[in-house]
C-alpha cells in the first residue's frame, strides 16, 4: 500500500569517507570510527554537487545523523542553501546501522555470521548491534514525528548508506525481497546522492 505523505522528502548520503577507499571491505564502528571518520576530498565534491542541486528545492527542514562526516555533509550544503546551521535537528536515530560485535571486522567475516543470507538481516542483528528491521523502524520513528508535526514542508534527510536504503525502501512501500534486490543490483544510495521521494 502507498503511503500518503504531507510533506517531501530528500534523502541525502554522506560524501565518500576511507570506508569507500581504502577500508571499503570494514564494517564501521558504532557510532563512529575512533578516531572518527572525515569526508576525504572526492567526498567534499560530492557533497558540494548535491548542494547544487539542492539550491532550488526550498529546504524548510534539515534532520540528520549527528555523527562528524554526516556534520561536515550538513555544513557544506547547509551554507550552499543559505540555512541557518542552528536549525538543523541532529538525531541520534539517523545514526548508521549498528553491526555489534561485527564492527570494524572485514565485511567477508560480518556476512559470514548471516551464512551471506542478507535476509537474515533483517530480522537478525549480531550481539551488541541491530538488525535491518530495527534500523528502519528507528528511520520511520522519525519520519512519523516530522509527518506528525510538520505540513507541506520540504525535508532533508542527511544519514548513512543502510538507514536511508531502508527509509526509501519504506516511504516507497518497498517488500524486504525488492529492498534485497535494490542493493544486489548497486541501486541502493551512493556517497554524496540526493534522492527525492515524490508521493
Amino acid at each position: 500500500m502507498k503511503l500518503t505523505l504531507k510533506n517531501r522528502y530528500f534523502l541525502l548520503r554522506h560524501g565518500k569517507t576511507i570506508h569507500q577507499t581504502e577500508k571499503k571491505n570494514i564494517t564501521y564502528f558504532y557510532p563512529d570510527d575512533n578516531p572518527p571518520c572525515v569526508l576525504l576530498k572526492e567526498g567534499i565534491e560530492e557533497v558540494r554537487l548535491a548542494g547544487e542541486k539542492l539550491k532550488d528545492k526550498n529546504i524548510d527542514l534539515i534532520f540528520a545523523s549527528d555523527i562528524l562526516r554526516i556534520k561536515q555533509t550538513v555544513e557544506i550544503v547547509a551554507k550552499m542553501i543559505g540555512y541557518n546551521l542552528d536549525k538543523v535537528v541532529y538525531d541520534k536515530r539517523l545514526r548508521d546501522i549498528n553491526w555489534g560485535i561485527l564492527s570494524g571486522k572485514s565485511k567477508e567475516e560480518a556476512w559470514a555470521y548471516y551464512n551471506n543470507d542478507k535476509m537474515k538481516k533483517f530480522d537478525l542483528g549480531a550481539p551488541g548491534g541491530e538488525s535491518w528491521s530495527q534500523c528502519q523502524k528507528r528511520m520511520i520513528a522519525v519520519i512519523n514525528e516530522i509527518e506528525k508535526n510538520y505540513e507541506d514542508k520540504n525535508v532533508l534527510i542527511v544519514s548513512h548508506g543502510d538507514p536511508l536504503w531502508l527509509l526509501e525502501g519504506y516511504l516507497k512501500s518497498k517488500s524486504k525481497e525488492e529492498l534485497i534486490d535494490i542493493m544486489n543490483n548497486d541501486q541502493d544510495i551512493k556517497t554524496g546522492e540526493l534522492k527525492e521521494i515524490n508521493n
